[in-house]
């Protein structure tokens, strides 16, 4: 099971993922939340991953493969603003996988890393961002990084992906787990 972790004031403000602090109010909401103890849990290395595994009361271990693509020299600006400095850097980025301009990871690159963590893991449940939940979503279905941009995933939802004999099957997406 995949947890987006609290919302963050980056999220609210639409800038590139950086390594913020959560929101105080959505972790009490990660407090209320109900997310099964005793299975493994994984958290994305950025501060608003962490905060969210403690305000579920979960003990987390650190899965750097679950961190969103590199941002590279756009970490933390606006999209508006980037869109504004680099239009072309930003919609090569959008539309090509493989593209990096920013100094980044490619969307390309960074679903292989999550595909390689959740073929060797296979269980458990993972604290991390929207990019990581979107990628797990495109190994399972086959999709690539462009079609997976698609998936609206609230903060504090569940995605949760089952092992079959064939690969995966989706259980849910973006389920609300937090009032």
């Amino acid at each position: 099971m995949f947890v987006r972790h609290a919302t963050t004031p980056g999220m609210r403000a639409a800038r590139f993922p950086g390594d913020e602090e959560a929101d105080a109010a959505s972790l009490a909401r990660a407090a209320a939340s109900p997310v099964a103890a005793g299975t493994p849990v994984w958290v994305a290395p950025v501060r608003a991953a962490w905060q969210t595994a403690v305000a579920m009361g979960l003990e987390a271990r650190e899965a750097p493969a679950l961190g969103e693509a590199g941002c590279g020299r756009w970490r933390g600006l606006s999209y508006e603003r980037v869109a504004g400095e680099e239009p072309e850097a930003l919609a090569a980025w959008l539309a090509d996988p493989h593209a990096a301009p920013h100094g980044g990871e490619s969307l390309a690159a960074a679903a292989a890393r999550v595909a390689g963590w959740l073929e060797a893991v296979r269980e458990g449940v993972a604290i991390c961002d929207a990019g990581a939940i979107r990628a797990a979503l495109g190994h399972a279905l086959g999709l690539g990084p462009l079609a997976t941009a698609r998936f609206d995933l609230a903060p504090l939802s569940t995605t949760e992906l089952t092992v079959t004999r064939g690969g995966w099957r989706v259980a849910h997406v973006n389920r609300k787990v937090s009032s």
